[in-house]
């Protein structure tokens, strides 16, 4: 039985519920690798966009049957440090190791590493009452011992379907293959339906890395039917719109399709079960395209800009876009809070449960209008002795703005070559690999493009512009200038804009304790000879 609204919200504001009468709702969070804000919902006929040769309906279900949140964004955009932020709801500087991709999560001599002591929302969750599992790329807590009933289910397979369905040109392998994908997506669930206990809701975390590269080439034209001379004039202005980036940014939105696949399989097992109204479903992914300038590991929208958007008919309503700024940060405090779970536990990200519930649509709060964004290492190696590149961002309503620490650095990580490319064919092939040059940017087909003619005059243009030495500070103003091209720091005109951001940055990492006050994050515990081996 469903508690109705008013009963539910009100127990949630005394605190967590008595485990005699859980009647909480599911809660199923998508959350997806590497997807940024893309789907068919998205689009837009006054401004076109990628979004526009879009076919999601799953998500676009999820969308007009919930709230939509259309300033959503991640706290830094590297998978690890985005999922550690997540995973504690705090600001990603603070979570020790987490702080970094692949960070060192050993013997910290000289200082506690948080990450390790930090409490963890879905813990939390579980305590009160929750049965939490987890599926693929997710990020850390404790599941729920497995039940007799999920442990029947084994191992579920997973295929990246980009990768396993276009690997085979047989129309009838590809078919199987496609097939394959569905019904495991469909036993992910089946698995979490029959394998909690009859008494209990369950959290459970599904994480598909189909977005994340590599992709087989062409397969967003031959698995989607994505053509990528139908994305003429959509690609960021910031790159030449060339037929082999327009060939990338096909296989990615192809990705973004095979993720609503699976989406739809699951949430057809939830109807099955009866459960799809007695479930809050979220999606969200841990940051923007890879394997693009500007994209992941940026604080540029391109980067940092992703889905929030979540389904649940008892508790909000339906139909409604929401221009509150939020951030993957708050998912914690949020679903904490929806779930009734009281705690003096201190998190960073803030509860948007009132923008959840409310019947309003456009700006509820407006005092919820930037967010905090930030970076330091990407990949170990990108640069020398294995140092960061430190930037702090906060993007508000109107502005970008962003502090480059050091810039000496290279944003991108280190130029150079391993050798010449000089035809077509071996583009793919540089493209699956990081290491030649600029680590921080994922192995691509526009990074191989662009490495490739780097001697023309635009191509020359669109590398010093997103891949160089980047200047202390960067300002933008967004409603005339959408993609970040003209940085306004040194504009006497912007000059109070400039001071405000600036001191709301520093006050907030004096607040909060940024190690990179002190440049901590140069050195050890983060930075070590061991990271050499990463």
């Amino acid at each position: 039985m469903k508690l109705p609204l008013l009963i539910l919200l009100s127990l949630a504001s005394l605190g967590a519920f008595t485990r005699g009468a859980d009647d909480r709702p599911n809660i199923f969070f998508f959350f997806a690798d590497d997807w940024g804000k893309y789907a068919s919902l998205y689009a837009d006929s006054d401004k076109p966009s990628l979004n526009d040769v879009l076919d999601t309906p799953a998500i676009d279900r999820i969308g007009r049957e919930g709230v939509v949140f259309e300033n959503a964004f991640v706290n830094v955009a590297s998978c690890g440090p985005c999922r550690a932020s997540l995973a504690t709801g705090r600001y990603f500087w603070n979570c020790g190791s987490g702080a970094f991709l692949k960070g060192k999560e050993g013997d910290w001599p000289d200082q506690e590493n948080a990450f390790r002591t930090l409490p963890k929302f879905v813990d939390l969750l579980r305590e009160s009452g929750y049965y939490a599992q987890r599926s693929q790329k997710t990020f850390t807590f404790k599941p729920s011992k497995p039940t007799p009933e999920w442990a029947k289910f084994g191992k579920v397979p997973y295929q990246r379907y980009g990768l396993y369905v276009g690997g085979t040109q047989d129309p009838a392998e590809r078919r199987k293959r496609h097939d394959e994908v569905v019904a495991n997506s469909r036993l992910e669930m089946r698995r979490v339906l029959e394998g909690t206990p009859g008494e209990k809701p369950f959290f459970f975390v599904f994480g598909s890395i189909n977005v994340h590269r590599p992709y087989i080439p062409d397969s967003g034209n031959d698995l989607w039917g994505i053509d990528p001379d139908s994305l003429e004039g959509l690609i960021p202005p910031f790159l030449p719109d060339e037929h082999d980036i327009r060939r990338d940014f096909s296989d990615y939105l192809g990705e973004v399709q095979a993720l609503d696949l699976m989406l739809a399989a699951m949430i057809d097992e939830l109807e099955k079960a009866g459960e799809l109204d007695n479930t809050v479903i979220i999606l969200s992914g841990d940051h923007g395209i890879p394997g693009v300038p500007r994209g992941k590991t940026n604080c540029y929208d391109l980067a940092t800009r992703v889905p929030i958007i979540v389904r649940w008919p008892a508790g909000i309503p339906a139909g409604r876009r929401v221009e509150d700024f939020v951030s993957v940060t708050d998912l914690g405090p949020t679903l904490l809070d929806l779930a009734g779970v009281e705690t003096d536990i201190f998190m960073d990200g803030q509860s948007f449960l009132p923008q959840l519930t409310s019947t309003a649509s456009g700006w509820i709060n407006p005092s919820r209008d930037f967010v905090v964004i930030g970076r330091e290492r990407h990949v170990p190696t990108a640069r020398p002795d294995y140092l960061p590149y430190p930037m702090r961002a906060i993007r508000s309503k109107d502005f970008l703005y962003i502090r480059n620490f050091k810039p000496d650095r290279w944003p991108q990580g280190n130029p150079g070559l391993a050798g010449e490319i000089t035809d077509s064919a071996a583009l793919y092939e540089m493209g699956k690999e990081t290491r030649t040059a600029y680590q921080d940017l994922d192995g691509s087909l526009t990074k191989a493009w662009l490495l490739a003619h780097r001697e023309s005059s635009e191509v020359s243009h669109s590398i010093a512009m997103t891949l160089e030495l980047r200047p202390a500070e960067e300002l933008y103003a967004l409603s005339d200038d959408p993609y970040h091209l003209n940085n306004l720091a040194t504009d006497e005109t912007y000059r109070e804009q400039l001071e405000s951001f600036r001191t709301q940055v520093t006050t907030l990492m004096e607040e909060t304790n940024d190690p990179r006050l002190t440049d901590a994050f140069d050195k050890a515990p983060w930075v070590t000879p061991e990271d050499a081996n990463r």
